[in-house]
């Protein structure tokens, strides 16, 4: 026998340490995106006066400190209180042009109510609001319009109808069969005839 196993055989047992197995970790939560959406306020850097005379909450909002010279095409309602120059094209929405905005721009929208200046054309396929205080220089194209006392409007009016909605094409009729031949008439029936 060697000495290093005399020491181990002398050596009193010790009981072997508990083994620990980690619970696993529970699943962290998905961080949700935060989505930061453009508020008035942070348009401008004056604050925003909310343009509750004629119901244009959720309206997209040029704020009376922002110039904007080029074309604005846009998909939803706008409001205009500041200096826009160029072309504007809201097909399908309303235009509001605030009592501080300044527009020097041909104007294509659904409807057009106007508290400040504008000067150039302006196309409304629904009608135009010409609002007390305001002013407008240019030629209008639309079917309804409203001018209150106070307001100043300078050009032509072209009142139209609104295009009526095209209606379902008819189904297509059958073509008329054709006319069945008369029988040819017989000795005995011309004979009939003539009595």
């Amino acid at each position: 026998m060697s000495v290093w196993n005399k020491r181990r055989e002398d050596e009193p047992t010790r009981p072997a340490a508990p083994t620990f197995t980690p619970k696993p970790a529970p699943p962290e939560p998905t961080p949700v995106p935060v989505k930061k959406e453009a508020t008035p306020s942070t348009m401008s850097s004056t604050p925003f006066r909310s343009p509750d005379l004629d119901g244009s909450r959720g309206a997209a909002t040029i704020g009376k400190a922002v110039k904007v010279n080029g074309q604005i095409i846009s998909q939803e309602d706008l409001y205009v209180d500041g200096d826009v120059e160029g072309t504007v094209e809201l097909i399908q929405h309303k235009l509001t042009i605030g009592p501080n905005g300044k527009v020097h721009a041909a104007i294509k929208a659904r409807e057009v109510v106007a508290l400040g200046n504008i000067q150039g054309n302006v196309e409304a396929s629904d009608k135009i609001e010409i609002r007390k205080d305001a002013r407008l220089v240019g030629d209008i194209k639309t079917a309804r319009i409203i001018i209150e006392d106070g307001a100043y409007f300078k050009g032509s009016i072209d009142i139209v109808k609104p295009e009526p909605k095209p209606a379902a094409p008819a189904p297509r009729q059958q073509q008329a069969a054709p006319a069945e031949p008369k029988p040819a008439a017989t000795p005995s029936a011309a004979a009939e005839a003539k009595r």
